[in-house]
């Protein structure tokens, strides 16, 4: 999954064109490269996005959602991680009120989350994560914000600030600093109480109270002004919010100006072809002017695209970066000083299109209610080849299924740029959207002032690498802790792992703890509820000063590091027209389901079917069998203790863990031959199994001939003794309390896939309801497709039929190629 470019191929282009630059020293740059392909190899990065049908929902109806894997470096699709996390937190609380696992393949992670019917109307987050992803900060799950209404608890008014209250401003020195006489830029950022960029405006005094400049916000609250620094000056911003009736400034200190350093000033805007930064600074030069040397590093993703270095003996320098050197998405430019140390950094946004295009075309503008949509969709790479890519498409009305945020994040505005920052990006679409023609300036100005720490440099080049808590998961995992009496870790301890699945089946595992009592098993393959059996195997049988915990029972911690900003822009009438139509739609669901329940409570038992023991699938009635209860079980310290002189044929010698067992007299050349064990119908070994209390146990079945060759084959010859626990008992109630040295538990396994139901109108007529009337059908999804696939013409079509609504509908595609190639695409029907 996580591949590392060569250095050959990581070290793009080291000559630039400049003024007093020149060809780098290529050794402090390819210690660099080497540092940072150790960290990124040891440290590797994925990314998540989560497409959901829609952003609001009443209680009680379905998100439909699906979850791309991309690799953090190169953006291919992730093939590693096989499960993704989905986390619905309730943002007022900061607690997850419902988790899914969905099992990824491809890279690619289609299901669905049913809401309670209990959840309070609100503002709600999707989290979505691998667990590889939580040994880094959480800032960078994907999160989408949710809106969530009851009709009996709607929402009041809008989440907006009062235009008289103070702005939250912050002024960030392009570069990272203000140094005396050197001019400079600011970059600001104000928000309102909701998490909104406002609109202000404002102006700078210095010490003596004299107006420097003044300035206001060119986009979403953002802007920036030109400052240099005077000797002996602390500066001050005053700032209103545009529109504040009271015209109240708010006085805001600027950032400390050092004495000395460097300034760094980029533009990204004016020249097609080229980067240019600017560098200054104030510095003593020493007499011999080849001693020190300045370095630009621009790296992309954790891959270093461009160096170049100058000498400290020039003041100001200028760097052309040539544009087609960088890839799309976030650069981060670096000056490192003439001791290798990084004293300046900015964000560029690059964006050369390299992306799919996605072309939804509907076979008619306009269709009647219940007629067939017939979309076809067509997809080619960057240079107009077909492409083969695996695309979610989703069909709304536009009137049943509001859009919270004008321009939300796609599939394209996240991986390549919200994916990399921390913070809140407001409206994320606007920056990727090619009919924007501001774009470019909007996304300079975002990246000014918002939030990048992928890694730090002092980390990469001291071999710091974070430590590695969370493992990939090729499958469910369970972890935990094992701990002795005394709570010290049990190191070494081994375990046995049973997991009771859905189907009836079980499985055995066995496992050891590490030198710190921690555990992991991975790779399992298991759906919905499972029961989870953990027993340690302590030497001689002493497990019972033990404790186990496992780690996926404790509820996982909520820490919020992106304020949610819900605008909601729905009116008081286009509420009680959502939850009138949704309403109606989730009663003809529940009239349905009642209407089956009535069916089958109709039906008259005449007998009772016994439920299949799984345990004993492979044989009807074993030959002999023990019971285990109070009586037999006193004194025994093993279940052979308790089948000694209990049943005919089977003889024991020795005592406790040293016992012996021979059934018949089995033998061959070599002497004795002891049965095949197994526990709950799974083979284990004999030392495994003599280690479970008898208080686990419920009974112990004892097979020959037949029986003990269908369970055990060729290892049958000797018999075979199937230990029945009673956790592995189909009854077994998990909520009863675990014996010491043991824990059991239900776990979640991955949520299966349901198939999207829809309607078909054929004939165009109207489904019958239970009394022979006729259903309405006014859904606010009307179509979810996650699986849509090109064909190496890189076209597909898909189908789905129009409600009762006359309105627009809403179809918006998103998707991925394995080279990680992503795009987008949205389009309007109407229905009239």
């Amino acid at each position: 999954m996580f591949r590392t470019l060569p250095v050959r191929v990581i070290f793009l282009c080291i000559c630039v064109s400049v003024t007093a630059f020149r060809w780098v020293d290529e050794a402090f740059v390819n210690t660099l490269i080497e540092k940072l392909k150790a960290y990124n190899g040891q440290y590797p990065r994925e990314k998540v996005y989560l497409q959901t049908d829609r952003d609001v929902y009443v209680p009680g109806e379905t998100i439909w959602l699906k979850g791309y894997l991309f690799d953090g470096i190169l953006h291919n699709v992730d093939s590693v991680s096989r499960v993704l996390y989905v986390d619905l937190i309730d943002a007022r609380k900061s607690e997850v009120v419902q988790q899914i696992k969905l099992k990824a393949s491809g890279g690619q992670a289609p299901g669905q989350l049913a809401l309670p019917d209990s959840l309070p109307t609100g503002t709600y987050l999707l989290h979505a994560y691998t667990s590889w992803m939580r040994n880094f900060p959480a800032e960078y799950y994907f999160s989408k914000t949710l809106t969530l209404i009851r009709s009996d608890n709607k929402p009041t008014t809008a989440n907006a600030a009062g235009p008289n209250l103070k702005p939250d401003v912050q002024f960030l020195p392009e570069g990272g600093n203000l140094v005396l006489g050197l001019s400079g830029r600011v970059g600001f950022k104000a928000v309102s109480t909701t998490g909104k960029g406002l609109d202000v405006e404002g102006f700078v005094l210095n010490t003596a109270k004299d107006t420097v400049m003044g300035f206001s916000s060119l986009h979403r609250g953002m802007g920036n002004f030109a400052l240099q620094p005077e000797p002996n000056q602390t500066y001050t911003a005053f700032v209103r919010a545009v529109g504040d009736p009271a015209k109240t400034y708010y006085p805001y200190l600027l950032p400390v100006v050092q004495p000395l350093g460097f300034v760094m000033t980029v533009d990204n805007l004016s020249n097609p072809n080229v980067v240019k930064v600017f560098v200054q600074h104030n510095k003593t030069v020493p007499p011999d002017a080849a001693a020190g040397r300045i370095t630009l590093v621009a790296q992309t993703r954790g891959v270093v695209v461009h160096a170049a270095e100058g000498p400290l003996s020039r003041k100001s320098l200028l760097i052309q970066i040539p544009r087609d050197k960088l890839p799309d998405g976030i650069t981060q430019l670096t000056l490192f000083d003439e001791k290798n140390t990084p004293v300046c950094e900015r964000l560029i946004f690059i964006d050369r299109r390299d992306r799919l295009r996605v072309a939804l075309t509907p076979t008619k503008a306009t269709v009647r209610p219940r007629e067939a949509v017939e979309v076809d969709v067509t997809v080619t790479d960057p240079d107009g080849k077909p492409a083969q890519a695996t695309l979610s498409l989703a069909a709304t009305d536009l009137n049943m299924a509001p859009s919270m945020v004008s321009n939300p994040a796609s599939i394209v505005s996240h991986l390549l740029l919200t994916s990399d920052l921390v913070g809140t990006v407001e409206e994320p679409g606007l920056y990727t959207d090619e009919a924007n023609p501001d774009r470019a300036m909007q996304a300079d100005q975002l990246m000014m002032t918002q939030g990048w720490r992928r890694f730090t440099w002092t980390d990469v080049l001291a071999g710091t690498i974070p430590p590695i808590r969370y493992p990939l998961e090729e499958g469910i995992t369970l972890t935990g802790q094992i701990s002795r009496a005394n709570s010290k870790p049990a190191e070494k301890a081994n375990l046995m792992f049973m997991l009771a699945k859905k189907d009836s089946t079980r499985e055995v595992l066995m496992g050891q703890a590490d030198e710190k009592g921690r555990f992991v098993t991975g790779g399992l393959d298991l759906y919905d509820s499972t029961g989870v059996f953990i027993q340690a195997l302590g030497e001689r049988g002493n497990n019972r000063g033990y404790l186990i915990t496992l780690d996926q029972v404790l509820k996982p911690t909520v820490r919020i590091t992106k304020v949610p900003y819900n605008p909601f822009l729905l009116g008081p009438d286009a509420i009680e027209e959502f939850l009138k139509r949704t309403n109606e739609y989730l009663e003809i669901e529940r009239q349905i389901w009642r209407n089956k329940e009535v069916l089958l409570e109709a039906v008259t038992v005449k007998a009772k079917r016994e439920k299949p023991d799984s345990r004993r699938m492979l044989y009807s009635t074993p030959d002999r069998t023990v019971k285990f209860d109070d009586m037999n079980r006193s004194g025994a310290l093993t279940f052979l203790d308790v089948v000694r002189s209990r049943v005919p044929g089977v003889q024991v010698t020795g005592s406790g863990f040293d016992a012996r067992v021979q059934i018949r007299g089995a033998a061959n050349f070599s002497g004795p031959i002891e049965p095949a064990f197994f526990l709950d119908g799974m083979p284990i070994s004999k030392d495994a199994v003599i280690n479970i209390p008898v208080s686990d146990i419920e009974a112990v079945d004892v097979l020959t001939g037949g029986g003990a060759t269908i369970m055990a084959g060729s290892n049958g010859a000797g018999g075979v003794i199937n230990v029945l626990t009673r956790r592995g008992s189909p009854d077994y109630d998990y909520s009863k309390t675990p014996t010491p040295g043991t824990l059991a538990t239900r776990l979640m396994g991955y949520t299966p896939v349901r198939e999207f139901y829809a309607p078909r109108y054929d004939n165009a007529a109207r489904p019958r309801a239970a009394d022979g009337g006729s259903r309405p059908d006014f859904r606010a999804t009307l179509h979810w497709a996650p699986m849509v696939k090109t064909g190496p013409d890189g076209k597909a079509r898909v189908t789905f039929y129009a409600s009762d609504a006359k309105t627009k509908l809403r179809l918006v595609a998103e998707g991925a190629t394995l080279s990680g190639k992503v795009g987008t695409s949205k389009v309007e029907v109407r229905v009239e």
